[in-house]
């Protein structure tokens, strides 16, 4: 668990230009704090200790307003940025090198007690209030943006926008640096407004009709 921790802490410092030092992650960031508290409510979950696990949950989510079941499985290098309003669901299985902003949701959708969250694979990027519901597979390297609501599962290297969330882009995934990069995102909406512009400008031109005048 030690060394898990001193990675995340590295993982902090890479991605994190506020940050001053190891020291002020380690103990005011709520991202390394939740995913203490979790790890260690997550061993007394798999040892069938009754309670515990979940009075150690609803302690980490008073102290950092993250809610992790403690069946959820968090894997290393998970960068919870801000946190406030991140829920993970019990089945709900994170990899590596995932980041993920505040107000994030990985919900269920079912009431049967089979796996019913999703799974996040490595080297993904959680805009702020996504909400991924059920149990589908957000692929490698894939981005979900701001306040998309994903229900079906995402391709290896896509990026998906939109209520409920489309694809957008596929094959590019989330390159070196572009992490926090999420105004870059493609406007599917805008972009086809685009396309029906130039579509009318084509057909009237074709009628030979003036295009309207801006001016009133």
């Amino acid at each position: 668990m030690a060394f898990k921790l001193f990675e995340l802490v590295a993982a902090y410092r890479k991605y994190d230009p506020a940050t001053k030092s190891s020291a002020e992650i380690l103990f005011l960031y709520p991202g390394v704090k939740a995913q203490f508290l979790h790890a260690c409510a997550h061993r007394l979950y798999l040892a069938g200790v009754p309670f515990l696990p979940r009075l150690v949950t609803e302690i980490g989510r008073f102290l950092t307003g993250i809610d992790i079941h403690p069946g959820a499985q968090i894997g290393r290098r998970v960068i919870m940025d801000h946190g406030a309003g991140i829920v993970i669901g019990e089945t709900a299985e994170v990899h590596n090198d995932v980041l993920i902003y505040q107000g994030v949701t990985l919900g269920g959708t079912s009431l049967e007690r089979t796996k019913r969250h999703p799974t996040i694979e490595s080297n993904c990027v959680l805009g702020s209030g996504a909400k991924i519901l059920g149990n589908i597979v957000v692929a490698e390297g894939s981005r979900v943006g701001a306040n998309s609501v994903v229900v079906k599962s995402v391709p290896p290297a896509s990026t998906v926008v939109g209520v409920p969330a489309r694809l957008v882009q596929s094959g590019g995934g989330v390159r070196e640096g572009e992490e926090l990069e999420h105004g870059r995102l493609p406007d599917p909406v805008n972009q086809r407004c685009f396309e029906l512009e130039a579509r009318l400008a084509v057909l009237e031109a074709r009628l030979g009709l003036a295009p309207p005048s801006d001016k009133a």
